[in-house]
């Protein structure tokens, strides 16, 4: 009987350090205003170098639209683009390549990013 309540006593804690490694990670994601004080503006292209991104990291951005390498490449988008209208959207970063245009008329290539989130 006292070797059950030991095991389960192990896997208690085990679980409670994993939940508490969990939460660290989630604590550690930040929160960037694209463009810094400018905002998504002209010119915001190159606002991310230099910068370290991760997966979990949150971009806070208006009028944007999350597309592929190629719509950002070509400043295009397609109907199963992501749009974000509200002006006060926040973004959650995906580990890998995230890229970011402006689909208004004549903004896109001053108006794109790419991210790389590890």
């Amino acid at each position: 009987m006292a070797k059950g309540r030991g095991s389960a006593l192990v896997a208690m804690v085990v679980s409670c350090l994993l939940l508490v490694t969990l939460q660290c990670e989630l604590a550690h994601a930040a929160t960037y205003v694209v463009g810094d004080g400018n905002g998504w503006t002209f010119n915001v292209a190159g606002w991310e170098k230099g910068k370290n991104f991760n997966a979990g990291d949150v971009l806070g951005t208006h009028n944007v639209v999350v597309v592929s390498k190629a719509g950002y490449d070509r400043c295009t988008t397609t109907p199963s683009d992501k749009v974000y209208t509200s002006g006060k959207d926040q973004i959650t970063l995906v580990k890998g390549l995230n890229n970011f245009i402006c689909s208004f008329a004549g903004h896109c290539p001053s108006m794109k990013i790419e991210i790389f989130a590890s």
